[in-house]
């Protein structure tokens, strides 16, 4: 198959308030949320939305997952991955924005930073959210369905399966996402993951 890597950028995803509360554990008193307000003002301007993607074949036997790019050993991607003849291989990222204020807060006021970290949380899965909806929106039929994204580092997955994934895709140059020698990602609110596209039977 050959690999056309795609680039999408989006509109800012709606908010979940309730959402950034609970990646912060945090109790919804009016302090808590004026200060939710005040630094989702502060971020709005500083954030991206951008995703680049590929297709891939998968071939699976017991354990072993052979993804076209690479082949790796785990019992829960086999399993999340069970009877997809396909996988769409993606990487999304919201920008070096809120890695910024993050670190500038973290020396001056920890609460905010404590609501920034919380924020790109919300913002980065509200983007991968928005991208699996496309993706579902994309069919004309129903011959095709997805399963849930998995992420390295899920499960058994091998959080080194992060360097295949940017081999496969370059988000270094289509978005903007570097990986260092431990496998975490900068932008630090970005996300590789891999959804299996299944054929239905009544296709």
């Amino acid at each position: 198959m050959e690999r056309i890597v795609y680039i999408k950028s989006y509109n800012p995803p709606k908010i979940d308030k309730n959402e950034i509360l609970r990646y912060c554990k945090a109790v919804a008193d009016d302090a808590t949320l004026s200060l939710v307000d005040d630094c989702i003002g502060e971020a709005e301007d500083k954030l991206s939305y951008n995703v680049c993607y590929a297709r891939s074949f998968v071939k699976i036997e017991e354990d072993n997952v052979d993804l076209g790019f690479c082949s790796v050993k785990s019992h829960s991607l086999a399993r999340c991955l069970e009877g997809c003849c396909e996988i769409i291989v993606f990487a999304a990222t919201v920008g070096m924005g809120i890695d910024r204020l993050i670190n500038r807060y973290s020396i001056i006021s920890p609460s905010r930073a404590v609501i920034f970290q919380a924020l790109g949380s919300e913002r980065v899965e509200a983007l991968c959210d928005a991208f699996c909806k496309d993706l579902k929106n994309s069919l004309t039929d129903s011959e095709e369905s997805f399963r849930p994204r998995f992420s390295p580092g899920y499960g058994d997955l091998s959080l080194e399966v992060q360097r295949d994934i940017f081999d496969f895709l370059n988000p270094t140059s289509k978005i903007g996402v570097t990986l260092n020698e431990n496998c975490f990602m900068l932008p630090q609110k970005s996300v590789t993951a891999i959804i299996g596209v299944k054929k239905n039977e009544n296709s």
